[in-house]
C-alpha cells in the first residue's frame, strides 16, 4: 500500500484570484512565499508577452488612429493609464518582437522576463534569435545588457572618438555628430532659444532651429547675453511682505515659496500675473477672439500642454475655443483650452466633439462614440497658501 504524503499549507497556483490577504500570507511558510512569487513573476511575464503581441498588431493596423492618438505610445499612455517610460518601452518592444518569434514565444511562456526581452532586443535579428534565446535564460538582466552593449560595441571612449561635424559646399549644409552628454548640451540651448524666436505660427519649427543656431554662432565672443524671462503667478502680498511664505507659481516650473520667487527676482526679468482669491489669473472676458498675453499665459499654467487625453505635446498648441467665438461675445479662460495643431484640427472636423469647462473637467468623444475626459495641471488646482514642506516646518 502506498504511503500518502500530507503537506503542508501550499501557496496558490494562480495569481488570479486577488490578494491572499494577511491571516492567509501569514500561514505559509518562506519556501511557499517564495515559490509563488516567483510563479507569479512567471504569469506577468506571460500577460505582459500578451500585451507587447496585441500592440504589436494594433500599430502594424494604427488602430490608435481611431481614438486620436498621434503614435501607439500616446494611445498606451491614455487607454492604460501607465507613464510615458512605459509606454514607449512596450510600444518599442513590441514593433521589435515581430520578427523575433523565438523571443516572443519565451516571453509569451513566462519562461523569460520582459527585462530580459528589453536588454537584448535591439541586438537581436531574426539569425540570432534562437541563440539569444538560450542565453537570456541562463544571464541576468545585467548580463544581458552588457552582451547587448559589447556587441554594439559603444563605450565612452568610442562615443568621444566618432564626434565629427562636416560641411557640405554644394548642398550648404552642416552634420553633426556628438557624444551623448554634449548633444543633450547642444539640443537643450538650441530648442530654448528656438522657443524664444516670435513666430507667427507659419515658420517650421527646424528654420527655428536653425535660426537658434545662428544665433549661438553671431553671439559667440560678445560676452553678452539675452536676460531671462521668468513668469511667477504669486500672490501680490507675499511680494510685498518679507515675512509672507505663501506659495506661487513659476510658469513651467512647479510650486515655490515666496522666498524662491523674491530671489530669481534678483537675478531675472520677472512678470507679474494678478491672480484672484484662489490663486488663478483674474478674468478677462471682452468682446474679441484672441485672448491676451496673461490670459494665454494662464491657460499655459493651467494645461501645460495639449488637452487631448494622452497627449503631453508641449511645443506646438494654441488656446482654443472650446464654445465657438461669436462677435460681441466674450473671451474667458474656462472657454479656452490649450491644443496641438493635429488634435485641433480634430476636433474641428465632424467626426469629434469637446465640451465641459477648461478650468475643471473637458470631454471628448470621436467616432468610436467612447467618452475621454481631461483635468487641468493639478499644480493650478492648487490655492494659495503655504508649501507642505513649509507647513510641516511650522507645526514642528
Amino acid at each position: 500500500m502506498a504511503a500518502v504524503q500530507t503537506a503542508g499549507p501550499q501557496a496558490p497556483a494562480t495569481a488570479s484570484a486577488g490578494l491572499l490577504g494577511a491571516s492567509a500570507l501569514a500561514s505559509l511558510p518562506s519556501e511557499a512565499l517564495m515559490e509563488s512569487a516567483a510563479e507569479t513573476a512567471r504569469q506577468m511575464a506571460a500577460l505582459v508577452g500578451r500585451f507587447v503581441e496585441l500592440l504589436g498588431e494594433l500599430d502594424r493596423r494604427e488602430a490608435w488612429r481611431d481614438e486620436g492618438a498621434t503614435s501607439l505610445e500616446v494611445w498606451v499612455v491614455e487607454r492604460c493609464g501607465v507613464s510615458a517610460s512605459t509606454a514607449r518601452t512596450c510600444a518599442h518592444v513590441a514593433g521589435r518582437l515581430f520578427d523575433l518569434p523565438e523571443l516572443a514565444a519565451a516571453l509569451g511562456a513566462g519562461e523569460l522576463s520582459f527585462d530580459k526581452v528589453r536588454a537584448v532586443v535591439d541586438v537581436a535579428t531574426p539569425e540570432t534569435d534562437h541563440d539569444l534565446r538560450a542565453r537570456a535564460a541562463e544571464c541576468s538582466v545585467r548580463q544581458l545588457a552588457d552582451l547587448a552593449r559589447s556587441t554594439r560595441g559603444t563605450s565612452v571612449q568610442r562615443d568621444h572618438e566618432r564626434r565629427t561635424l562636416r560641411c557640405n559646399d554644394r548642398l550648404r549644409t552642416v552634420s553633426i555628430q556628438l557624444p551623448p552628454a554634449p548633444y543633450a548640451e547642444v539640443r537643450s540651448c538650441l530648442e530654448a532659444r528656438a522657443r524664444r524666436i516670435p513666430s507667427d505660427g507659419e515658420t517650421p519649427w527646424d528654420q527655428r532651429m536653425c535660426d537658434a543656431f545662428l544665433q549661438v554662432v553671431r553671439s559667440s565672443g560678445t560676452g553678452g547675453s539675452s536676460p531671462w524671462l521668468v513668469v511667477a503667478h504669486v500672490p501680490l502680498g507675499s511680494l510685498m511682505d518679507e515675512a509672507s511664505a505663501l506659495a506661487g507659481d513659476l510658469e513651467r516650473g512647479g510650486l515655490l515659496s515666496a522666498e524662491t520667487v523674491r530671489r530669481i527676482a534678483c537675478d531675472a526679468t520677472v512678470v507679474i500675473a494678478v491672480d484672484d482669491d484662489v490663486g488663478h489669473t483674474m478674468y478677462e472676458g471682452r468682446a474679441r477672439r484672441e485672448p491676451t498675453d496673461a490670459q494665454r499665459r494662464e491657460v499655459r499654467r493651467r494645461d501645460r500642454h495639449c488637452r487631448f487625453p494622452g497627449c503631453t505635446n508641449a511645443t506646438f498648441t494654441n488656446a482654443h475655443h472650446i464654445r465657438p467665438w461669436k462677435p460681441d461675445g466674450r473671451t474667458d479662460i474656462d472657454n479656452l483650452a490649450l491644443l496641438c495643431d493635429y488634435h485641433h484640427h480634430r476636433v474641428h472636423s465632424t467626426q469629434w466633439t469637446m465640451s465641459g469647462d477648461a478650468n475643471a473637467e473637458l470631454s471628448f468623444v470621436g467616432p468610436t462614440g467612447r467618452v475621454m475626459t481631461s483635468r487641468p495641471s493639478p499644480s493650478w488646482a492648487r490655492g494659495s497658501g503655504p508649501l507642505p514642506s513649509e507647513a510641516a516646518g511650522a507645526s514642528s
